[in-house]
C-alpha cells in the first residue's frame, strides 16, 4: 500500500513506517497489525484481552486527543520493544493534555480519556517537539 500526499509514511527512530491515521480506528488497525506480525495471529479471543484491549484504548485516546485538539496527527509510529508496546504521537499543538478527574457524582461527555491514559501506561511522557508536542506512552503487553 503506497500513502497519499496526504498520509506521508513517518519514522520515528527504528519504528515500523506507518501512514499517519486520518481517525483512531486507524490508529488502532494500525497496531493491530503491528501486534498480529509481533505475536502472530490474533484471534477474536486474544483481541478481548485485556492487555491488548487497554493497548488498543490507549491508542485511541491519544489519536484522538490530536485529532480533536490539536488539528491532527503529525507524527505517529508503534513498535514492540521487550514486550511492550511504544507508541509516538505528535501533533503541532504545544498545549498538554488536562489531567481530569470526575466529580463524584457526575456524567459527563468526554474529558477523562487522559485519565485513562495515565492509568493504562506503565510510562508516558509529553515533550515539545517541531512546535507543538510529542507524546510517548509505553503499554505493558505481558
Amino acid at each position: 500500500m503506497h500513502p497519499t500526499p496526504h498520509t506521508p509514511p513517518v519514522r520515528h527512530a527504528d519504528a515500523v513506517p506507518l501512514r499517519l491515521p486520518r481517525s483512531a480506528a486507524e490508529a488502532r488497525d494500525a497496531v493491530t497489525r503491528l501486534l498480529t506480525e509481533e505475536f502472530g495471529g490474533l484471534t477474536d479471543e486474544t483481541l478481548a484481552n485485556v492487555v491488548v484491549a487497554d493497548a488498543l484504548l490507549v491508542t485511541s485516546e491519544i489519536v484522538t486527543n490530536a485529532l480533536r485538539h490539536a488539528d491532527g496527527v503529525t507524527g505517529f509510529s508503534a513498535r514492540i520493544i521487550g514486550g511492550d508496546l511504544h507508541l509516538v504521537v505528535d501533533d503541532a499543538d504545544p498545549r498538554h493534555p488536562v489531567l481530569q478527574e470526575p466529580a463524584p457524582g457526575s456524567v459527563g461527555e468526554g474529558g477523562y480519556g487522559w485519565s485513562l491514559v495515565h492509568r493504562l501506561t506503565a510510562r508516558l511522557s509529553v515533550t515539545p517537539h517541531g512546535g507543538g508536542k510529542r507524546i510517548a506512552a509505553v503499554v505493558a503487553l505481558a
